[in-house]
This record gives structure tokens, sequence and C-alpha cells, in this order.
């Protein structure tokens, strides 16, 4: 896993792109964002973090060329259309990570998920914290 690439679709605030670039410096992250104003506050947090993993491209996940070994998405789209517009980006054995809400499991039953080799929901449940919902789907490669 050493030096997998990671593009966190929609990075906004950052979340979880830069989290996930703090926690594993060894990683290499792209924040993929289209707005003007968020990519110039994704350029201080790197800066003021001194986070040397880290870059920013500002554009649509459609238009991003590239091959990442995970591409992350939290509040994006629906599953479906989050498949579409980020098919391109994940590489061959690569995994798509949709940080979802309570409607996780109904999202992947009315989804079309047969072009991905796998794929599973995890629960992730912490203390009092409400419950967290990742998909996770894996391309066959």
């Amino acid at each position: 896993m050493s030096g997998a690439k990671v593009a966190d679709i929609g990075s906004g605030a950052g979340l979880p792109g830069i989290v996930v670039a703090l926690a594993r410096p060894e990683l290499k992250v792209s924040l993929i964002e289209p707005l003007q104003r968020r990519v110039e506050f994704l350029y201080e947090v790197i800066e003021a973090l001194k986070l040397d993993n880290v870059e920013v491209i500002r554009a649509k996940a459609e238009s991003v060329k590239g091959s990442y070994n995970y591409v992350l998405a939290r509040a994006v789209a629906p599953l479906p259309r989050l498949i579409e517009s980020t098919w391109h980006l994940i590489a061959p054995a690569g995994s798509l990570l949709a940080i979802k809400g309570e409607s996780a499991a109904q999202e992947m039953a009315t989804t079309n998920l047969k072009k991905f080799k796998s794929h599973q929901l995890h629960e992730i449940n912490l203390d009092d914290l409400p419950t967290g919902r990742i998909i996770e789907a894996v391309k066959a490669g």
C-alpha cells in the first residue's frame, strides 16, 4: 500500500482526503475539487499542515485523467452517478470507497454493481457516534 494513489472526489473542505493524508503519509493523495474558493482553502490547509503528499486538482471528476488505487467520495452524488463519473479513475483492482448515509444499503440494492469484481457495505460503530457507512466496490483487475 505504500505509495498508493488516492483521489478524494469533491474534496470540499478536505474530508476525507486531508485526514487520510495525515494518517497515512506514505500515500499520495489528490484532492479533486471544482470550486475555486474551496481549492484556495485546500492549498491553505496543505501549507499550514506542511503536507507534502497532497496535490489539489481543480476540476470535476469526469475531466480528470489518471489512475488511482482508491477513489474516495463523501456526499458527492447518488451511487449510480458517482460510479459513472469516477469509473475511469479507478485503477484495475482499485476500489471506490463511497461514504454514505442511512440509505447506503438501499442505494446499493438499486444500483447495478455488476461491473465491479466485488462490493460490500461496511458499517462502523464508534461509541456514541452515528453509524458510519462506507460502500466499497472493487474493480476487476
